[in-house]
């Protein structure tokens, strides 16, 4: 077998400029960190690590939208906050509305105070986010949502909000809800004194002892005084059916019908009347509008205690609703929480596979890039030494 030397020049050549372009190759990985510079060095390599960019990509536009919606429900949970407390706040000054001491001038004063916390309970039901949408505008709403009218303050905007998904929340609250669907009396049914009465009595709110036997009808309390002896007809006023009839009077005790408890208070003359009917609908201020009005300069009399036990269950109703929307802020506030700690371990793996995609083990590098340099210096090395093999050299 015979090699000419021409041939083994140019196998040394071949393999020293696959040694060559080895190191260079290392070298370009070691400087930029990374054994994938261009798609062609690994098409797979390359599709994967797109693939963790676009997601990651999507988490961020998630996570940026995300805190716009964290910041409009902290806004609105701060103002059901504020709100509340205006609420209590509201409610100890009608239950001092009461005071036997107070004459129609002092109620005059509370009335004003109560006026301020009611405007300023509107102010916050206006409030807006950082970029001026009102957060109780539902599913939207002019900039201010609640506007006040000589008829009452009517809501401005669209009931409903949008619903939460696995990365988002809504960016308002339903404000239809939380502000305008506030039933008067009891929330089951109202009760009231009839405009013709002439004693001193009056009731509690009424509870619902059986909710299964209501039946939403209207219904007629009326007292009949014979002989000093006090009694009371039930009479239901839609059907005109008698309910009950000659039932002994006492002051203090309840009277049950159809699924209700009243509890009476007071003397009532011969043909008084308590009036009951169903619950309607009604809203937060239209609650403090009618308290306030029950209070302004109004004498210390069985109707003004009528009114105080109304106003203070329907302003209790209307605190109930309120709590209730600030629980569900919160909750939503704790699920902005936790959707933000899933989207921060998504991407932590995602980041982690596009590492392993394309970024380069330094370590690896390293003891490569020594391994062909010294290759290479090897290399160097013995075609020097073969390029001195040849027969000329030894002929004289």
């Amino acid at each position: 077998m015979r090699l000419a030397t021409a041939n083994s020049f140019d196998n040394g050549l071949e393999n020293l400029f696959k040694r060559q372009s080895q190191l260079s190759s290392l070298q370009e990985q070691l400087s930029t960190g990374k054994k994938v510079n261009r798609a062609s060095d690994d098409p797979t390599g390359t599709a994967q690590a797109e693939r963790a960019m676009t997601r990651l990509s999507r988490i961020d536009t998630d996570q940026r939208a995300l805190e716009l919606q964290r910041n409009a429900i902290g806004t609105a949970e701060s103002a059901l906050g504020n709100a509340t407390a205006l609420m209590q706040n509201f409610r100890e000054l009608v239950i001092a509305a009461g005071d036997a001491a107070y004459n129609p001038r002092d109620r005059a004063s509370l009335a004003q105070q109560l006026t301020s916390l009611r405007d300023q309970i509107l102010t916050l039901a206006n409030s807006a986010d950082s970029n001026g949408i009102p957060v109780f505008g539902g599913l939207g709403s002019s900039s201010t949502p609640y506007i006040d009218l000589s008829s009452g303050v009517t809501f401005q905007g669209t009931a409903g909000q949008r619903a939460t998904s696995a990365t988002a929340l809504p960016g308002t609250m339903n404000g239809q809800a939380i502000w305008m669907d506030v039933p008067s009396g009891n929330g089951s049914f109202k009760v009231g004194l009839n405009a013709a009465n002439t004693g001193t009595a009056w009731t509690d709110p009424g509870t619902v002892v059986s909710p299964t036997a209501l039946t939403g009808n209207n219904y007629s309390i009326t007292f009949n005084v014979v002989a000093g002896v006090t009694r009371y007809d039930v009479v239901n006023s839609t059907t005109g059916a008698t309910v009950a009839t000659g039932q002994p009077y006492t002051d203090g005790a309840a009277i049950q019908f159809d699924g209700m408890s009243v509890i009476v208070h007071g003397t009532p003359q011969n043909a008084d009347a308590i009036d009951i009917a169903p619950s309607t609908p009604g809203n937060v201020f239209q609650v403090l509008d009618d308290a306030i009005a029950s209070i302004d300069n109004k004498p210390g009399d069985n109707k003004l205690a009528q009114s105080l036990a109304l106003s203070l269950a329907q302003v209790d109703g209307a605190f109930q609703r309120l709590q209730s929307a600030r629980s569900q802020a919160g909750d939503w506030l704790n699920r902005a929480d936790t959707i933000t700690n899933a989207q921060s371990a998504n991407a932590i793996a995602l980041e982690a596979d596009k590492s392993r995609a394309v970024n380069l083990d330094m370590v690896k590098g390293l003891s490569d890039f020594n391994l062909t340099q010294t290759g290479y210096q090897a290399a160097l090395q013995s075609y020097a030494q073969i390029q001195k093999l040849s027969l000329f050299n030894f002929i004289n």
